[in-house]
C-alpha cells in the first residue's frame, strides 16, 4: 500500500462539533457516555406511539423532548413550526452548535460559500401529517414536510450560498455526506462545510418495517461480533460537524478536533441479494480510503465499525477489515475495534455520523472507549486468524508506530449497497488546541463574561446551562471562556457581563445570574444598536508599573508591546517594558520623553486587545496626545511616520 497522498488531497480540518444523541445532548455528554459504558438504549417512550403501534418493538434508543423547538430564534412563525418535520428543527439548532463550537459567528458566514451536506432517508412526520387527511395539509406542508429542505432551511438561515443537499445512501448517508463535504472543499467549492446526518423515529410504521424485515434484535440489544448477535436496535438523534481545508483552519487560528485525512465511497454491485453486504466491495472501499489519504492500513489505531449486530453482517465486515487492516499489521498485536451502536443503538441515516464522531472524541482525548455487549465471538468471526480485538475497556489510544500518530478509520454501510469508510488522524501537534486562546494562565485576574440572548429567561437559562457545562469541566478556565463568549458567538439584545475573580468567582457569578439574584459582579439590561467609539486620554492618566498586569495576563497586550518597544530601542537609550512593568531602576514616568511614548505603548496596544476579541471602533478620537495613539489605531499613520 503507498505511503503518498493521492494528488490534491488535502487533509480536513473538523473544527466543530454538535450532537443530540441518547443519553447525551451534546458532545462533552456524550464522551462521558461512551469512556464510562454506559447503555442508552430503553423501552420506547409511552409518547412515541401507541402500545398497540408498538407491539412487537419494546426497545430502542430515544431522544427526550424531541417535540421542544424555540421557533423565534429562528426566526419562524409558531404556525410554521408546528408543521415542520422535527429533523429540520433539530438540525437547525445542531447548525449553530456546530458554528459556536467552531467559535463561527453564524452572521459573519453570510454570503460565503458554506455548504451542507446531511444525510436523511426517513419522512415520519410527513407520514403521521398524511394520517390526518387532507385537513391536516396547508400551505406550509410543502417545504415544512420535504426531505430536502433540511440541509436547504440551514443554508437560508445562514444565508450560504455554497452546496446544499440532502444524501439518502440508505444507512451510510451521513458519513457519505462527510465524503461530499470533503470533496467540496477540496475543489474550493465550499470554504467552510456542515456535514453530518439526523433520524428520529416519530411514526411506528418504519420501525414496524424493521422489525418485519428481521432486521431488528428480539431483546432490543446490539451485539456487534458476538455469538448473540441477532440484529440491531434502532435508535436517533442527530451529529453535525464543521469542516474546513486544514490550511485554512491553521491560518485562521482554529481549535482543530481532529483531521480527516480521507475517505471512499462504493457499492456492492449485485451479489446474493439486494441487502447482502460484499467482502469483496468492502474491502475494496477500505483499500481506496487509504489509498486516498496516502496512509499505510499497518498504522491504523483503532477502526469504529459499521458493526450492527447482525449474523450475517458482521463475519462479512469481519473478515474485510482482517484481510485489509488486521493481518497488514507489522506486529501481532490486534487492531481494535468496536461499534457506538452497542450504546445508541443504530441510528440509520445518522449512524455514520455517530461513529465518526465517537473516533473524533477518541482521537482528542487519547482514549477508546469500550464496545458494549460483547462476551465471545461469533462462531464466523475468528478474530485471531484476522487480528482483531473488540475493545472491551477504556484504554489509551495506540500511536502509529511510523510517526506516533494516532489514527483511525471509521466505516457505515447501506442496506442497498452503498459502502463508506473514512480516514481520521490527530490534530497536528503545532495546531491550537482545547485552550487555544492565547493567552497566561487564568490565575485570580478579574476576567469579564459576556452572555446574550433574546430575552431574560433565556438568558437565565444560558447562565445556568454555562455554570453546570463549567462546574463538571474544570479544565477549561474562565479566560478561555470569556474568550470564546466574547469572539465566537453572536450578541443579542438582552445580555449580561459577568465579572468573576478566578472560577470559583465566575461560577458564583453565573448562579446568581442564573437564579436572578443581585449581585455586585452581575450587570444585566438590553442594548440598542449603535456605534463603538475609542477614546485616547492625554498625559497625566499614568502610574508605575501600570502595564504589569496586562503584561502577564494578555498575550495580545503584551505582543503589541513588545512591538513598540523594538521600534523605539532604536530611538531611545531606556526600556519600555522595564518602564511599563514599574522595575527598579527604569527610567522615570516624570520625563517627558518617557511618559508619552509608554502612553502612546499603552493605548494601542489596549486597542488590539479589544480588536482581538472582536471589539472594532467605528471612530476613534484623542485628547492632546492621545491624538496620536487615535491616529495609529484608525490607520493613518505608521511608526515610521511618528
Amino acid at each position: 500500500m503507498p505511503e503518498v497522498r493521492a494528488e490534491n488531497v488535502e487533509p480536513v480540518a473538523v473544527v466543530g462539533l454538535a450532537c443530540r444523541l441518547p443519553g447525551a445532548a451534546d458532545p462533552q455528554a456524550f464522551w462521558q457516555l461512551l469512556r464510562n459504558g454506559l447503555d442508552a438504549t430503553g423501552e420506547v417512550p409511552e409518547d412515541r406511539w401507541t402500545s398497540a403501534d408498538a407491539s412487537e418493538v419494546r426497545r430502542g434508543a430515544f431522544l427526550d423532548r424531541v417535540d421542544e423547538f424555540d421557533p423565534g430564534f429562528f426566526a419562524i412563525s409558531p404556525r410554521e413550526a408546528a408543521a415542520m418535520d422535527p429533523q429540520q428543527r433539530l438540525m437547525l439548532e445542531l447548525a449553530w452548535e456546530a458554528l459556536e463550537d467552531a467559535r463561527v459567528v453564524p452572521a459573519a458566514l453570510d454570503g460565503t460559500q458554506t455548504g451542507v451536506f446531511l444525510g436523511a432517508i426517513y419522512d415520519d412526520y410527513a407520514r403521521l401529517q398524511q394520517h390526518g387527511g387532507p385537513g391536516t395539509i396547508d400551505r406550509n406542508s410543502m417545504t415544512a414536510l420535504h426531505r430536502s429542505i433540511i440541509a436547504n432551511r440551514i443554508s437560508y438561515f445562514l444565508h450560504a450560498h455554497g452546496p446544499s443537499m440532502v444524501v439518502d445512501a440508505g444507512q451510510s448517508s451521513s458519513l457519505v455526506a462527510v465524503h461530499l463535504a470533503c470533496e467540496s472543499l477540496r475543489r474550493g467549492e465550499s470554504t467552510l462545510a456542515l456535514a453530518g446526518g439526523v433520524n428520529l423515529n416519530i411514526a411506528a410504521e418504519s420501525t414496524l418495517a424493521a422489525a418485519r424485515f428481521g432486521g431488528l434484535s428480539p431483546d432490543g440489544r446490539c451485539y456487534t461480533f458476538d455469538a448473540r448477535a441477532n440484529g440491531f436496535v434502532r435508535g436517533e438523534g442527530g451529529v453535525l460537524i464543521a469542516l474546513k481545508p486544514l490550511s485554512r483552519a491553521l491560518a485562521d487560528g482554529d481549535r482543530i478536533h481532529c483531521v480527516i485525512e480521507g475517505s471512499a465511497v462504493n457499492n456492492d454491485g449485485g451479489g446474493a441479494s439486494l441487502t447482502a453486504p460484499s467482502e469483496q466491495a468492502q474491502r475494496a472501499v477500505l483499500r481506496a480510503a487509504y489509498d486516498n489519504a496516502g496512509i499505510d492500513p499497518a498504522e491504523v489505531g483503532y477502526v469504529e465499525l459499521h458493526g450492527s449486530g447482525t449474523p450475517v453482517g458482521d463475519p462479512i465486515e469481519a473478515a474485510a477489515l482482517g484481510a485489509v487492516l488486521g493481518t497488514a499489521r507489522r506486529t501481532r498485536n490486534p487492531l481494535p475495534v468496536g461499534s457506538v451502536k452497542t450504546n445508541i443503538g443504530h441510528l440509520e441515516a445518522a449512524g455514520g455520523a455517530a461513529g465518526l464522531l465517537k473516533a473524533v472524541l477518541a482521537l482528542k482525548h487519547g482514549q477508546v472507549p469500550p464496545s458494549l455487549n460483547f462476551e465471545n465471538p461469533h462462531p464466523r468471526i475468528p478474530l485471531d486468524a484476522l487480528n482483531l480485538s473488540v475493545q472491551r475497556d477504556l484504554a489509551e489510544f495506540p500511536p502509529s508506530a511510523a510517526d506516533g500518530r494516532r489514527i483511525a478509520g471509521v466505516s457505515s454501510f447501506g442496506m442497498g449497497g452503498t459502502n463508506c469508510h473514512v480516514v481520521l488522524a490527530e490534530a497536528p501537534q503545532d495546531a491550537p488546541g482545547e485552550n487555544s486562546v492565547q493567552r497566561a494562565a487564568d490565575g485570580d485576574a478579574l476576567v469579564p463574561v459576556v452572555l446574550s440572548a433574546r430575552s431574560g429567561e433565556a438568558l437565565r437559562a444560558q447562565a445556568g446551562r454555562l455554570r453546570e457545562h463549567l462546574e463538571v469541566r474544570p479544565e477549561v478556565g474562565p479566560v478561555d471562556v470569556a474568550y470564546s463568549l466574547a469572539s465566537g458567538r453572536s450578541l443579542f439584545e438582552r445580555r449580561a457581563v459577568v465579572v468573576g475573580r478566578g472560577r470559583e468567582g465566575l461560577l458564583d457569578g453565573l448562579g446568581a445570574l442564573a437564579s436572578g439574584e443581585p449581585s455586585g459582579w452581575v450587570v444585566e439590561g438590553g442594548v440598542r444598536e449603535g456605534k463603538t467609539v475609542f477614546v485616547f486620554p492625554g498625559q497625566g492618566s499614568q502610574w508605575v508599573g501600570m502595564a504589569r498586569g496586562l503584561l502577564e495576563s494578555s498575550p495580545v497586550f503584551a505582543a503589541e508591546v513588545q512591538a513598540c518597544a523594538r521600534e523605539l530601542a532604536v530611538h531611545v537609550d531606556w526600556s519600555l517594558l522595564a518602564v511599563l512593568r514599574g522595575e527598579v531602576g527604569a527610567a522615570s514616568l516624570e520625563r517627558v520623553d518617557v511618559v508619552q511614548p509608554a502612553l502612546f505603548a499603552v493605548m494601542v496596544s489596549l486597542a488590539a486587545v479589544w480588536r482581538s476579541v472582536g471589539v472594532v471602533p467605528d471612530a476613534v478620537i484623542g485628547h492632546s496626545q492621545g491624538e496620536i495613539a487615535a491616529a495609529y489605531v484608525a490607520g493613518c499613520c505608521r511608526w515610521r511616520m511618528l
